[in-house]
């Protein structure tokens, strides 16, 4: 059977690794989740286990050298045209690696893409590489982890679970939010989007949660006004 045919089952069968109607929403992240939230037991596991293995990996690897200089954080007296050449480039930048990483995992899904079975396992970056390979919740750490690693702030890459319109099928990918309102979607298999579209150009498909090793979040659907 080929990656496809082997994956498109899988997707058919399993919860987490699955398009087309977008209806006209819009989303607003970062919501309290309710009290009874069905979702946060299995987060509150998975953000115990994983912040116990980079809390043991941190503490083995070399302390890093402090920036100091123009990193500093103080104030720039640069003039304004600069500023804004220098944050234009940065951002150009960023999103060529991570569309990169996007194109990168894509690829490595083919080959190491493994069906959790009938009991839907979220695993750890750790048990990723042990296991040389998971589906989508497993490989999706990879890029969540990278992106965090190589500079992207706490507060611009989260986990996402996203669901399919026509069937409730969920999936987990990686939302990096350059914009607050229209996150970037990087799907570690590509079953809901190949490259790094916006959240708002992947049709048939919702965001439900957002979360990460320490935070947890609902995504609350709102109705676009008709013009």
């Amino acid at each position: 059977m080929t990656f496809a045919a082997a994956f498109g089952l899988a997707v058919c069968l399993g919860w987490g690794c699955a398009g087309a109607f977008n209806g006209p929403f819009a989303y607003r992240y970062f919501t309290e989740p309710p009290v009874d939230d069905a979702w946060g037991p299995k987060i509150e596991v998975w953000q115990a286990r994983e912040r116990a293995e980079r809390h043991a990996s941190d503490s083995e690897a070399p302390t890093p050298a402090v920036a100091s200089g123009a990193d500093s954080g103080a104030a720039s007296d640069r003039p304004s045209d600069l500023r804004f050449k220098y944050t234009q480039f940065r951002q150009e930048n960023k999103r060529a690696l991570a569309r990169e990483l996007a194109d990168w995992i894509q690829k490595q899904a083919q080959q190491h893409y493994i069906a959790d079975g009938p009991i839907d396992h979220w695993a750890t970056l750790e048990e990723t590489f042990q296991t040389n390979g998971d589906d989508c919740d497993g490989l999706e750490l990879l890029v969540y982890h990278l992106l965090r690693d190589l500079g992207f702030g706490e507060d611009e890459v989260f986990r996402a679970i996203v669901y399919r319109l026509r069937d409730n099928q969920h999936h987990m990918v990686t939302f990096w939010f350059e914009d607050a309102n229209d996150p970037w979607v990087i799907d570690p298999t590509g079953a809901m989007t190949s490259g790094m579209p916006r959240m708002s150009e992947v049709p048939g498909w919702a965001p439900l949660k957002v979360f990460s090793e320490n935070s947890n979040y609902d995504v609350e659907q709102q109705r676009v006004a008709q013009q």
